[in-house]
């Protein structure tokens, strides 16, 4: 036994002495250190990342090890270590290159996908804010409220509306907007300059501990340009007097401090009989400041606003009947305004190799108002159905984390991530009303105040010993809920609180340096509307999401990924606040589960097709069957295209979205139909100027991009009537597309 032990202690500490920390710096060819590096030890599986200074510090390294350094827009570089530089920093120079499926490395992190993803990113660039969110696998989006309104959102079996169920943020600001006028969770992402997109983060599912609030079937977080390479400016021209502007220009550029303006204008009548007379504009400022002492600071700010006409949903007799035309409407004097002014701070300070402290403060100024008719003369038939949603807020918050990685003998490392936040929204005058045409308020139906906190700590750990990556993670959050209504003579205030505990446990085991195999579970939560909140006595007002993922990342070849995953959610029961009613609505308890399946795969240098299919199963888990359907689910979607980029001097691509018909109501007798939608786009580059081609509905398929079943009463009718109401999806729509670079 004495000498099975001594022995054994003998192995530790050769292996403890043969093992060295190798460190340096990660430049381009320009001598600009590069932050986000991955320095990847091929032998042991070990990996970490460059610092704000480009600087790395890589553990347990020995003799003849394989050390890979890689990023997207870099051609890869390899490293066998030689005993010489195990004591000597290491000086890394990587050449810029096309963006390339190669460029990235599987390792064990909790969120391998999002870096393939990126290759879809910047291998096909976005037209819009809001077409980001097609980049991930089985999420679809449509419009129903003319272009200037938020984009109805479906993902793993969720009708998730404006955005009840994913959390979505933009450089840790965050978009949705919690007790909403219009939505619970209501995210426009339309103050987005989709040319600033860098970078794109997601993670399906309720398994990552610094997400919080409606992470229940997913999270997105968006990263902007922090430099820019190049001025540029562009213009678009279209069919529907369409036309774009875009300016992106430095001004301040050196080697600590950077600073640049973005703007927007878009004008657009649109594909309705009624003109959209849309019309939004964007402008963006960043400061970036990198200094050698580790630091990183950025200062946003930003301001939005739009205006637009609206032809709404209309119902399928009308169009049937011949009373209008697929793009005719019942109520042509929908339509809104709203606007979003945004101040961002971000800190990033590494304080040594192991060890960095980050923190952020936001505030926001935002208004909304959205005049909808869904039901035209149900409840009134003389003056009609239109109502007004309206509301004034404030949004204040911030957030400090602390990350620190401890190397451990044995090839294995320790870290752990710890952060504080806060959340606080007031909310005036959060309004609901009949109106008519736009103009005269006939009653006003609810009228108040709401101010609503979100306070919230986590911790996150990952322990990575040999092919193993255990990450156990848990957070508290505790929300207060105040609503004052105003339309009672009487002051009449009321007050909850809650407090939710939410665990979390992902595990990795890389199998190879090719195949990577994951199991995650764990407890998310949306939180319900503050009127829902109040009007409960805050009872069951904090519907827990339960989750669970086993999945594969499968890279067979430098230029080939496959990935595959089953999952499960259940929901418990909660109560739903109808913004459009202004009544509480409660929805029981419901289990989804399904598949996602993709494939990447790089041809060629200039060549890149990527495709998803998605399965859901989502039913009512208190119903009878046959009666336990959930409307719009939709059970099968995929996406997927080609791509090219430096194939001479053109680049563009083909891309598709399809989802299957799907249940509209409850009892799967009313039906949504599905569709399959084919984009297109052409580049042509000659010196620093680009030509481009850009088609939405490249065969002009027939679609509906919304659909709904409601109960409606058009003005001559007796009887109300429930069918499918629907927005009528995009024809062909070619615009044309000029820019210089300089």
């Amino acid at each position: 036994m004495i000498k099975k032990t001594l022995g054994l202690l003998i192995l530790l500490l050769s292996g403890t002495l043969n093992a060295h920390t190798i460190s340096g710096t990660i430049t381009n060819q320009d001598n600009t250190p590069l932050s986000g590096v991955g320095v990847y030890n091929k032998n042991t599986g070990n990996y970490t990342y460059s610092n704000n200074s480009g600087a790395f510090r890589l553990a347990n390294v020995t003799i003849n090890d394989r050390i890979y350094f890689y990023s997207l827009g870099f051609k890869n570089k390899e490293l066998l270590i030689s005993e010489n530089q195990l004591d000597t920093p290491l000086q890394i120079v990587l050449e810029e290159a096309a963006v390339s499926l190669d460029q990235v490395v599987l390792v064990s992190n909790i969120n391998a996908m999002s870096s393939f993803v990126n290759v879809d990113v910047k291998s096909d660039p976005v037209k819009s804010s809001q077409e980001i969110l097609r980049k991930v696998p089985g999420l679809i989006i449509g419009q129903h409220a003319g272009g200037g309104k938020a984009e109805q959102i479906f993902l793993r079996g969720f009708d998730i509306d404006h955005g009840t169920d994913i959390a979505i943020n933009v450089d840790g600001l965050p978009v949705n907007m919690v007790s909403h006028a219009h939505g619970q969770g209501y995210a426009d992402m339309h103050f987005i300059i989709p040319e600033t997109i860098d970078n794109i983060d997601f993670g399906k599912g309720p398994y990552y501990a610094d997400k919080g609030n409606f992470n229940t079937a997913g999270y997105v977080d968006l990263t902007t340009k922090k430099t820019l390479d190049k001025n540029v400016v562009s213009m678009e021209v279209g069919k529907y007097n369409t036309l774009r502007g875009l300016g992106m220009l430095k001004l301040l550029e050196s080697d600590d401090d950077n600073a640049y303006i973005a703007s927007e204008y878009l004008i657009s009548d649109g594909v309705f009989e009624s003109p959209q007379n849309f019309n939004r504009i964007n402008i963006m400022g960043r400061y970036n400041h990198k200094d050698d002492a580790g630091n990183e600071v950025n200062l946003t700010a930003s301001h939005f606003q739009s205006k637009w006409d609206a032809s709404g949903q209309i119902p399928q007799r009308a169009v049937d009947n011949g009373n209008i035309g697929r793009f005719g409407a019942i109520d042509d004097t929908e339509g809104g305004n709203t606007s979003r002014t945004n101040l961002l701070l971000n800190h990033d300070k590494q304080l040594d190799q192991h060890s960095r402290f980050k923190s952020k403060f936001f505030i926001s100024k935002y208004g909304f108002e959205l005049y909808s008719n869904f039901t035209f003369f149900l409840e009134d038939p003389i003056n009609g159905d239109q109502i007004k949603q309206k509301e004034n807020r404030t949004l204040i918050g911030g957030e400090s984390s602390y990350d620190r990685t401890i190397h451990l003998e044995n090839n294995s490392q320790f870290r752990f991530n710890t952060g504080l936040g806060f959340r606080y929204d007031d909310i005036n005058e959060v309004e609901l009303s009949h109106t008519m045409n736009r103009k005269t308020t006939l009653e006003q139906l609810a009228l108040g105040n709401i101010d609503e906190l979100n306070a919230y700590g986590f911790f996150n750990i990952n322990y990575k010993i040999n092919r193993w990556n255990i990450n156990p993670g848990v957070r508290i959050d505790y929300l207060k809920f105040d609503y004052e209504n105003l339309l009672t003579t009487a002051y009449d205030q009321k007050s909850e609180n809650k407090l939710v505990v939410s665990p979390k446990l992902n595990a990795i085991y890389q199998a190879s340096q090719d195949l990577q195999l994951y199991a995650k579970t764990g407890i998310g939560f949306h939180s319900n509307d503050t009127r829902v909140v109040t009007a409960n006595n805050g009872e069951r007002i904090l519907p827990l999401a339960f989750g669970a993922d086993i999945g594969t990342i499968y890279k067979p070849k430098d230029r080939l990924v496959l990935n595959m995953a089953l999952w499960h959610l259940f929901l418990e029961q909660e109560f739903v606040y109808v913004g459009d009613a202004g009544i509480v609505e409660p929805s029981g308890k419901t289990k989804r589960f399904g598949v996602d399946l993709g494939a990447r795969y790089q041809l060629t240098d200039w060549l890149y097709a990527y495709g998803d299919v998605n399965y859901t199963y989502a039913r009512s888990a208190e119903d009878p069957s046959g009666e336990d359907y959930i409307p719009l689910a939709p059970d099968l979607t995929s996406s997927g295209g080609l791509t090219f980029k430096g194939f001479k001097n053109l680049s563009g691509g083909v891309n598709y979205r399809f989802i299957k018909d799907r249940p509209a109501n409850e009892d799967n007798s009313i039906i949504a139909e599905g569709y399959f939608v084919t984009d297109f786009n052409l580049n042509y580059s000659w010196k620093n100027w680009s030509f481009g081609l850009i088609v939405d509905n490249l065969f002009d398929t027939e679609w509906n991009e919304t659909q709904f079943a409601t109960t409606s009463r058009l003005f001559n009718e007796t009887e109300a009537v429930e069918e499918i109401h629907f927005t009528p999806g995009t024809p062909f729509f070619a615009r044309g597309k000029v820019s210089v670079s300089f």
